[in-house]
């Protein structure tokens, strides 16, 4: 029977909101301490289901404060002693998928343990986030790895493995060096929380984190949070304690990082994998694998069928399986030889449905990110996009950040890999299309966006797509990405803009590997609002908050598209082809 686990499709925090008056906001010391007696319970609460030969057990481990955690654990048939797999998250661990997902698992010859963050579900203490699983005074992963290394029926080798939530976990777990930590397993995972989760581009998403209410044992423990949040704007010593790419060289152990190309945490699975390859302990640089494909944010969805298209077979990954493989070669010992495995898997996307296209297959490399030449194409009048840097001196485009009637951008979550003219076709949002390609392009790296731009207001959102547009128009979404304009000189300070004046807003779009074929023409959006996704800025300067003002302005933003002021993107063009 095939392996699967639980397909925990959350970025940093869930997706999921309750309902908003505005329509626009909708989505928006335990090691000496195992003497203690556990409590422990048969789930007799929860449905009774076949897991097989597995046996489930709930105990509550207490942690270094005494603050008990939830853990269930799956115990395989017979007397072990058995290696141990932990996976950390805020989520829900008792649909009977999960539970049928990590007793098969558990059939491979492992005990797995699934714990819950403090303050969430079962879990005691105060809900504070991510804040207990690091460096600081508490340190809860690594007092669960230390106990569960101790246990009578563990072998004392412990790896962890998870998305998302359970991917920002083990890099906080990384690096508090548990003794009995051997190896980790992430898949599309983050670094800093600031950066990647509570804030996208800056932009603040009070609306989303608001839901975390349902996941606490005290919603009014999330609500607090929440308020420490927004009197902490920039990132200060606060924020740092939530900044793992800060320690790298406390992380030491190997770890297989799986990325996805329509993703914006693709951004923390490349960087967790660069910072531990180069910077990492010793048992840490030149033991990472970097494995990414073209799929969506996402656990178990790793197959050739994503949003629209359906890529060839050879898309799909068997991440469940060769996890196992991971785990049998660092926690058993087995000689399988996948430590030998290329350092860098990328998937190089090509069009879908066009018999010979190029691309679509996998390639290998020594490092990330792979050579490639960093290329201007620039923003014109008229919606061209063009290498060719503008001539004129005075050409603008404008349009109206309304965040009383945004543009919208439909989802909860990245709408990747499907077509995008819906958006595109709104009046404040503006693009820029190639002329049609004569020969194939290829960009694998990282997109950057430039642009020039002036407003209104002191403070408004700049976001910028990049498309594949088909010969029949569709224009497929690849990535995209946010920049709050008050954080254009940084995310450490605050600087709100002046009207009339010029400024430059830059900053980084999004990851990928993708051939535009030729026929096709290659599109980038930019525009101000996108709603429900994109939580609409306020435009006042005035200190962001949790609940939106009710003095919030309509901004007329310009894009300077001239010689003085060239707005372009910046992409990592490949073996110098135009």
């Amino acid at each position: 029977m095939g392996l699967r686990l639980n397909d925990q499709t959350n970025p940093a925090l869930p997706n999921s909101l309750p309902g908003s008056q505005i329509m626009i906001f909708c989505r928006s010391a335990i090691v000496c301490c195992i003497f203690l007696s556990l409590a422990s319970q048969d789930s007799s609460a929860d449905p009774k289901i076949d897991l097989g030969d597995v046996a489930e057990k709930h105990v509550m481990v207490p942690m270094r404060d005494g603050v008990r955690l939830s853990v269930y654990l799956y115990f395989p048939k017979g007397d072990g002693p058995w290696p141990v797999l932990m996976e950390q998250r805020y989520a829900n661990a008792r649909a009977t998928r999960t539970r049928q997902q990590f007793a098969e698992l558990a059939s491979h010859g492992y005990v797995v343990a699934l714990q819950n963050y403090r303050g969430a579900q079962e879990s005691e203490g105060t809900w504070v986030g991510y804040r207990a699983l690091g460096w600081g005074e508490l340190k809860d992963g690594y007092d669960t790895v230390e106990w569960l290394a101790k246990q009578s029926w563990s072998t004392g080798k412990v790896g962890t493995f998870g998305s998302s939530q359970a991917g920002y976990a083990q890099n906080f777990l990384a690096i508090t060096q548990p003794p009995h930590l051997v190896c980790q397993y992430m898949i599309d995972t983050g670094l800093s929380l600031f950066h990647e989760g509570y804030r996208i581009g800056g932009a603040t998403r009070p609306e989303r984190f608001k839901g975390m209410d349902r996941v606490c044992r005290d919603p009014k423990h999330n609500r607090a949070l929440l308020a420490e949040w927004f009197r902490h704007p920039t990132f200060d010593d606060y924020w740092a304690d939530e900044d793992c790419s800060l320690h790298f060289d406390k992380m030491n152990v190997p770890c297989f990082t799986v990325g996805s190309w329509y993703d914006f945490m693709c951004q923390g699975s490349t960087k967790s994998f660069v910072g531990r390859q180069h910077h990492g302990g010793k048992n840490s640089r030149g033991k990472q694998q970097l494995y990414i494909g073209p799929w969506l944010h996402g656990r178990f969805n790793k197959v050739n069928k994503v949003g629209d298209l359906v890529y060839p077979a050879n898309a799909g990954f068997d991440m469940a399986s060769h996890m196992v493989k991971w785990f049998d070669h660092y926690l058993k010992g087995a000689d399988n030889k996948v430590n030998r495995d290329p350092a860098v898997r990328y998937y190089v996307m090509g069009a879908v449905g066009e018999p010979d296209a190029p691309g679509n297959e996998w390639r290998s490399a020594d490092d990330w990110p792979v050579a490639s030449t960093k290329t201007s194409y620039f923003l014109h009048r008229a919606g061209k996009l063009s290498t060719r840097k503008p001539q004129g001196e005075s050409a603008t485009t404008t349009f109206l950040a309304d965040p009383l009637h945004p543009a919208e951008i439909p989802g909860r979550s990245f709408p990747g890999a499907r077509d995008a003219r819906a958006v595109e076709e709104q009046s404040e949002v503006r693009t820029f299309t190639t002329d049609v390609l004569p020969a194939p392009v290829e960009w694998t790296g990282q997109v950057h966006a430039e642009l020039f731009v002036s407003s209104t207001a002191k403070d408004t959102d700049f976001i910028v797509r990049v498309s594949d547009v088909y010969p029949d128009g569709r224009s497929i979404l690849i990535i995209d990405y946010v920049r709050r304009a008050r954080y254009r000189d940084g995310f450490e300070k605050e600087v709100m803009m002046q009207a009339g004046k010029v400024y430059k807003v830059a900053f980084e779009v999004g990851r990928l590997s993708q051939i535009f074929n030729r026929g096709h023409r290659i599109r980038v959006t930019v525009t101000s609002t996108g709603a429900p996704f994109y939580e609409p800025n306020p435009n006042t300067g005035e200190p962001l908050t949790i609940e939106f003002p009710k003095n919030s302005v309509v901004a007329e933003n310009t894009l300077h598209l001239n010689s003085k002021h060239a707005s372009r993107i910046i992409a990592p063009l490949m073996d110098g082809k135009k």
